[in-house]
């Protein structure tokens, strides 16, 4: 069995330049042992666990949504405020929500003090982001990270013949 404690594990951070986004994770899966970047699913594991802790007056991230990724959240403390599709709901201490593929989000902290969750997520390969809001797309790109693109609506064919 491998096994961690939170105190263990590293808390990383990413902030936008302005500061309207920033979060802090703490990767407990990667802490166990899975290996992101392996197509091997013993390596790689069949979800992911993470907690996030984002400041008051913070956002995750842009909205967005995931092509294939299925995301479970749990809140353990702070308020939230979780947009998506119909709007805005406030959440708080013990509720728990997803996301599945194709269902734009974005949680942002509502609340005086740190908004505190798990989020767990298969992280599927060959996930994609579209940002509906600035109209971008987040793809991978062999042998790199991700690629950030805006593109337009165009017919399947266009270019190709």
């Amino acid at each position: 069995m491998k096994k961690v404690n939170l105190s263990e594990i590293e808390e990383s951070e990413r902030h936008s330049p302005k500061g309207k986004y920033r979060k802090f994770v703490k990767d407990i899966s990667i802490a166990l042992g899975r290996e992101k970047d392996s197509l091997d699913l013993a390596k790689r594991h069949p979800f992911d666990l993470a907690l996030v802790r984002i400041p008051k007056d913070k956002s995750y991230c842009p909205y967005h949504s995931h092509s294939a990724e299925t995301e479970l959240y749990l809140v353990i403390s702070g308020r939230g405020a979780v947009r998506d599709r119909t709007g805005i709901t406030k959440v708080a201490a013990g509720d728990a929500f997803l996301f599945a593929p194709g269902e734009a989000h974005q949680l942002t902290n509502a609340g005086e003090e740190d908004f505190v969750y798990y989020v767990i997520a298969d992280n599927p390969r060959g996930d994609s982001c579209c940002y509906p809001d600035s109209q971008k797309f987040a793809v991978e790109k062999e042998g790199e990270e991700e690629v950030i693109t805006r593109g337009i609506e165009t017919d399947y064919y266009e270019g190709e013949e």
